[in-house]
């Protein structure tokens, strides 16, 4: 990114590393300056034409999976008020209680807030605003372009390099925030499923839904804490080249998200209030429209359920809700009507507050795409500079 104050050349230097040989000399050498000056400015031009080219196309992305989403709400909405054996839905909806929806509205805001916490301190040098809308951004992409979770940050890494960002440096950042996010997912999903089945928390205590997902997501986590080490090692036995460089990113990527995960460090809530309070609107969405299931099987159901959004439809539309209702249907007690008109609204609540909150972000970052960018100091000065402050007033 940008220089700060304190990383660019003092009075006096030689900010181009010109010697005395810079100089020009005679007239041929001051045309060779001018055509070379001549052929740089040709290549500004032409990043700056790719530049907007790219802002384009993902404005027209964003733009046209938004548009998909309102069309496939209203097929949903028309579904619910056509189709017979769906009006219970339709009634449950209309009569939830608005208070509990406003909860679920705040909740997900806060969601949307953990992330940006989660993204600063991933990427920790980052300007607060800047790294605020850069996360809403990848929040809106991954409402209208359901790919996992690896669309939305791909975005965030083009907007950060676009800014001047080093591209690989942006690369194991993203892909420690994405680990980190994925980290939390799966150590959520192995407490409620062990908790579950030791009978700690009520709910369907069959092994096939509880200890088995929990002991599959806990191998799994083990296995890539082990990652690095087998990386580094055929890393060490390849020939320079694409995938030696892999390995040893890999490698890198893995051991910086164990140090942001195991390493305390307060804004590490962030990550967790990204899921559990996204979790929560689920929840609420339940006691605005009936009973709640046990919290165990609202969390292993919201979790399971989530891997469908894998599926490239704008939003999930269709494909999460029915996944979850369908797990909640698998791990019993819950009515289908009921289900399906706590994930609706569920749906409907965590889609639109990032997509909206998101889209204003993104537009804001288009409009100041040309502003010079300041990086923070490290927190390890910003601490000391505090420090000193601090001492400064006692005195």
């Amino acid at each position: 990114m940008a220089e700060t104050a304190d990383d660019a050349p003092s009075a006096g230097e030689d900010p181009g590393g010109l010697s005395d040989h810079g100089a020009a000399p005679d007239e041929p050498h001051s045309d060779a300056v001018t055509a070379e000056d001549g052929h740089d400015a040709d290549t500004v031009a032409a990043e700056k034409r790719l530049a907007d080219e790219r802002d384009a196309a993902a404005s027209r992305s964003l733009r046209r999976n938004l548009i998909w989403l309102v069309a496939l709400i209203a097929l949903a909405v028309g579904l619910l008020l056509a189709v017979p054996g769906l009006h219970d839905v339709g009634r449950r909806v209309s009569q939830m209680n608005v208070s509990w929806l406003i909860l679920g509205v705040v909740l997900e805001i806060l969601s949307c807030a953990g992330y940006i916490l989660a993204f600063l301190q991933v990427f920790e040098r980052s300007p607060i605003r800047l790294g605020a809308r850069v996360a809403l951004t990848e929040l809106a992409f991954n409402s209208a372009v359901s790919l996992g979770g690896v669309g939305s940050v791909a975005v965030g890494a083009w907007l950060l390099v676009e800014r001047g960002g080093d591209p690989t440096r942006v690369a194991e950042r993203s892909a420690v925030l994405f680990l980190l996010t994925t980290a939390i997912n799966v150590l959520t999903l192995i407490i409620a499923g062990f908790l579950l089945w030791l009978g700690v928390l009520p709910g369907n205590q069959d092994p096939w839904l509880s200890l088995f997902p929990a002991a599959f997501c806990a191998v799994a986590f083990l296995a890539f804490l082990a990652v690095p080490r087998y990386s580094e090692r055929l890393a060490a036995r390849r020939p320079p080249g694409k995938l030696r460089t892999f390995l040893e990113e890999t490698a890198i990527s893995i051991r910086l998200t164990e140090q942001v995960l195991f390493r305390w460090d307060w804004r590490i809530l962030g990550a967790i209030a990204y899921l559990w309070c996204d979790i929560a609107v689920l929840e609420v969405c339940f006691a605005a429209a009936g009973p709640v299931p046990p919290v165990a099987i609202v969390v292993l159901a919201y979790q399971i359920g989530y891997l469908s959004n894998v599926i490239p439809v704008p939003g999930g539309i269709g494909v999460l809700d029915g996944s979850l209702v369908g797990m909640f249907a698998l791990y019993g007690g819950t009515a289908t009507s009921l289900a399906t008109a706590s994930t609706v609204v569920y749906h409907a609540i965590s889609l639109w507050v990032p997509a909206l909150w998101g889209t204003v972000a993104f537009v804001i970052l288009q409009r100041t795409r040309g502003r010079p960018i300041n990086l923070r100091p490290p927190r390890s000065e910003r601490r000391r500079l505090r420090r000193r402050g601090r001492s400064a007033n006692d005195i």
